[in-house]
């Protein structure tokens, strides 16, 4: 038997050592290699943080118009895609809520934000909701057609409704590159934490 706990210890050792040699050449890639790196996120307007804790994937902004009208604006990275065998760059899910003042109704829409590379950084709607109220988020009411259903010209107009309330360019590159480096960041804390994890007790162990 202590030949047998010998043989499964050396092993663990040489695995963990493994491990640790991979994690420690990923993250050094990862430091080189961080295309988001040196973008430069440009003002957000009126708009102002209200949620982007480290911890989480999503970031809240929150803005209020010159009318009373209030804006909130929640967005986090979708999920990853391929195309011709390319994985292409995460777009941000975003979703704009539109409160007048006075009113418990609420319009929400859902938006993608992704990068073309002709035209920058762009969002279409993907979804367009009347909400009677903010205790509707979870009901069964009818919220609304499927937006890609509606008339071309009324979508259109949709859009540059959300763009008349800051929802331009400015905040989109804002939210897409924010998010990317936010997750880099993330991702290179956890190989962080990879490696101590994995690296504890290696030292001591014969």
């Amino acid at each position: 038997m202590p030949r047998v706990t010998t043989a499964i210890m050396k092993l663990s050792r040489t695995c963990n050592s493994h491990l640790l040699k991979v994690l420690q050449s990923e993250s050094a890639h990862e430091l080189v290699s961080n295309r988001f790196k040196n973008d430069i996120t440009e003002p957000v307007g009126d708009f102002v943080v209200d949620w982007d804790s480290p911890r989480s994937e999503d970031v809240v902004l929150r803005k209020k118009c010159d009318s009373g009208e209030e804006l909130a604006v929640t967005a986090l990275l979708g999920e990853e895609t391929i195309e011709d065998d390319v994985w292409l760059p995460r777009e941000a899910l975003m979703k704009v809520c539109i409160k007048k003042p006075g009113l418990s109704s609420i319009l929400q829409f859902d938006c993608g934000v992704f990068s073309k590379a002709e035209d920058g950084i762009e969002f279409d709607i993907r979804h367009a909701y009347y909400l009677p109220s903010a205790s509707s988020f979870t009901s069964s009411l009818y919220r609304g057609p499927l937006f890609s259903t509606l008339d071309p010209q009324l979508q259109d107009e949709l859009k540059q409704y959300l763009v008349t309330k800051g929802i331009g360019k400015s905040l989109t590159n804002f939210l897409l590159v924010h998010l990317h480096k936010k997750e880099q960041n993330q991702y290179e804390n956890w190989l962080e934490k990879l490696k101590v994890y994995v690296a504890q007790g290696q030292g001591s162990e014969s």
